[in-house]
Parts: structure tokens; C-alpha cells; sequence
């Protein structure tokens, strides 16, 4: 099966207030929302990170979305860069 050639790979890790708050579940909802596949898990140093998959515009909505969060959430930073992976079928949490 071929990839669709409009997508693309981006990974974030967000730091700040983010783990506890609802931020992985709230990112799945977002990226369902915009088609955008990938993950979102807890990393040991308490951030977050976000492998998507998805049209460069849905990437950016996504990115924007993240730089904020979810009400609870207080945003520090925000690391971006391209990863090369298969695009998952969909986006999951862990």
C-alpha cells in the first residue's frame, strides 16, 4: 500500500505542566479531529510526547494546539522535528 505523499511525520515533546492534566487524551481528541494520526505518552522527565502523522496543515493546527494544551495545562516549551516512521492507522495514548 502506498503512502500517501502529503503526509508527514512531525514529533513534539511538550514540557511544562502537562502530565496529569489531561493532555494525552485531550491531544488524541484534536488529532482525531483533524485526521492526524500517532501518539501521545508521558515521558519520565515530565513532558510529553507527540508523534503525528497527517496533511502539513492539520500538523500545524495540531502544533498551534499544542503550544497551549488542554485549560490545565501550563505550556513551557515546545520541541519540533521531523521523524521518520510508517504513518499509524490511528492516533493512541499511553
Amino acid at each position: 500500500m502506498k503512502q500517501d505523499s502529503e503526509i508527514q511525520c512531525r514529533r513534539f515533546v511538550v514540557r511544562g505542566k502537562v502530565q496529569g492534566v489531561f493532555f494525552r487524551a485531550s491531544t488524541r481528541d484534536v488529532a482525531h479531529s483533524l485526521g492526524v494520526t500517532g501518539h501521545a505518552i508521558n515521558l519520565p522527565d515530565g513532558s510529553v510526547e507527540v508523534v503525528a502523522c497527517g496533511k502539513p496543515a492539520a500538523l500545524l493546527s495540531l502544533r498551534n494546539w499544542l503550544r497551549d494544551g488542554p485549560a490545565l495545562a501550563k505550556v513551557e516549551s515546545l520541541d519540533e522535528g521531523p521523524v521518520e516512521i510508517s504513518a499509524p492507522r490511528r492516533f493512541t495514548t499511553g
